[in-house]
């Protein structure tokens, strides 16, 4: 008899054993098998579009129908309950937090209000709100241009294929109140038809182009920064290259560095305005995330933008990008642990303590630029000529704006620290090498005593300082936002509620 059937008859047990042992891992097999016909099945049926979405549809609405999970994720960007040590999604006033930025933009917009931005959600919200934009109360008032428009809605690509992308450039931001509503979304980054990445503005092809690259190649990996680089860039308005336009443009033509970014500025003679206590014709950053963001190891190592701000989720068996675009920090799990196995807690620590090591640096730059512009004016009051003060003013604008670069790259202290240690201690240098400048001028004039540092330990009294009337501001915005706002989007919905959707059977 055969050795098995011997051992089984001598310890009946073992066949029972061998017998459960087989019923268990055939039940666990029809399971699995169970589960992945059942995943294949919500897979074949979860992307049927239920619409079809036509070119340049500006509606996220639209959008999720065909696609809920990511547009249900989108809608995460609505929250504003998450605050880190120093950024995060929640509505900070940051002149509140730090007032020297009043004096550092005295003249210039930022110095009227500054708040930490909220998500995309709050995109065409948000710049209503701010004082920046002013109180218009025609198409043609009002301070900015329509060009301030352009990185926050889908309605941008949608208006620049309708009246063509100079047209867009050229106006009064109060212009296209009407036109744009829907907040940053689909259509920003993805083709209508194949769901492809895509760069809707022109002003990164442009850029690229002027550089030898052609974006139409990108990977899909690059594209999953790319799409994020047409907004979280450097930018300037330039007023040469169209007459009557202000053309968006990126100053990458001698690199992506603070210092090659200056040298571009400073060939063209450019300034942003000039400040209204030292006089000295500023650059103002807007927000090189991706500049800075290159320059960091994880950019050297092939990680995108996408990667720690969109990582992928299940749901349902189905793995998708999370487009609760969102600091890493809420949610280590997905974004930073994926990579790295430290517990949450360190990796937190981790940042934060390269957080604190740049921006100890940083507020100390901020005090020195804030007195070399008070010592300027001083120098001014005295009577100094503008031969006397032309390289002081060219250090001035060269310091601040290294300081900017560094400021205003929201997270790359943590994306790129050595970088931004590098640029600021230049600045610290520049900063220090124009008061000893101003410091000789002053004595020419006859004055060596020491300038007081001005109270501004509050927004409220560094605005005052510069002899700001926000009281005045607030109630213009006030009453811009209740009658203003209230027919543009009326008009806006008219317009929308005409055009079809067409279903898809």
């Amino acid at each position: 008899m055969n050795a098995k059937f011997k051992l089984t008859e001598k310890s009946p047990w073992l066949a029972w054993t061998i017998f459960l042992a087989t019923i268990v891992v055939v039940f666990l097999l029809g399971l699995l098998a169970s589960s992945i016909i059942e995943r294949r099945a919500e897979a074949a049926f979860v992307n049927v579009p239920k619409n079809k979405i036509s070119e340049f549809e500006p509606r996220n609405e639209v959008w999720g129908e065909n696609y809920p999970r990511e547009f249900q994720s989108y809608y995460g960007t609505s929250d504003t309950l998450f605050r880190s040590k120093y950024n995060g999604n929640a509505m900070i006033d940051m002149l509140e937090e730090d007032p020297r930025l009043v004096v550092l933009w005295a003249g210039y917009g930022f110095s009227h209000d500054y708040n930490q931005a909220r998500g995309h959600y709050y995109a065409v919200t948000d710049i209503h709100n701010t004082l920046r934009t002013g109180a218009p109360k025609k198409a043609t008032d009002g301070p900015m241009p329509t060009t301030c428009w352009t990185c926050k809605s889908p309605d941008v690509p949608r208006l620049m294929n309708e009246i063509g992308v100079t047209q867009f450039y050229t106006g009064r931001w109060a212009e296209l109140g009407p036109e744009i509503v829907n907040p940053i979304g689909c259509a920003d980054c993805h083709d209508n038809e194949t769901m492809n990445l895509t760069i809707t503005r022109p002003a990164l092809i442009e850029a690229f182009e002027r550089i030898g690259r052609d974006v139409t190649k990108a990977s899909h990996q690059e594209m999953r920064s790319l799409v994020c680089a047409q907004c979280h860039v450097e930018y300037y308005f330039d007023k040469k290259k169209v007459e009557g336009a202000e053309y968006l443009m990126y100053p990458w033509d001698n690199g992506f560095s603070a210092e090659a970014m200056e040298e571009y500025y400073d060939n063209l003679e450019f300034s942003d305005w000039t400040h209204a206590i030292s006089k000295a014709p500023m650059l103002k950053a807007q927000h090189p995330g991706y500049e800075t963001y290159m320059t960091g190891i994880h950019a050297q190592r092939g990680v995108s933008c996408a990667d720690c701000h969109m990582p992928y989720k299940s749901e349902g068996g189905q793995k998708f990008t999370d487009h609760k675009m969102q600091s890493p920090l809420n949610n280590i799990a997905n974004s930073c642990q994926v990579c790295h196995r430290e517990e949450a807690a360190t990796l937190m620590a981790n940042v934060y303590e390269r957080q604190d090591k740049i921006i100890e640096n940083r507020d100390k730059l901020e005090e020195l630029i804030v007195r070399a512009h008070i010592e300027a004016k001083k120098a001014w009051d005295l009577g100094a000529s503008e031969e006397q003060m032309k390289d002081i003013l060219q250090g001035i604008r060269h310091a601040q704006w290294r300081w900017d670069y560094a400021a205003a790259s929201h997270g790359a202290s943590f994306h790129s620290p050595v970088e931004l240690g590098r640029v600021i201690a230049g600045a610290i240098t520049i900063a220090q090498e124009t008061r000893i400048k101003l410091a000789r001028v002053l004595a020419q004039l006859g004055f060596t005593g020491e300038i007081p540092y001005p109270d501004i330990s509050t927004k409220e009294k560094a605005q005052e300082f510069i002899g700001l009337d926000i009281k005045t501001m607030d109630a213009e915005k006030e009453e811009f936002l209740k009658t203003v706002v209230p027919e543009w989007m009326k008009e806006a919905k008219k317009r929308e509620d005409s055009w079809e959707v067409v279903t898809v059977y």
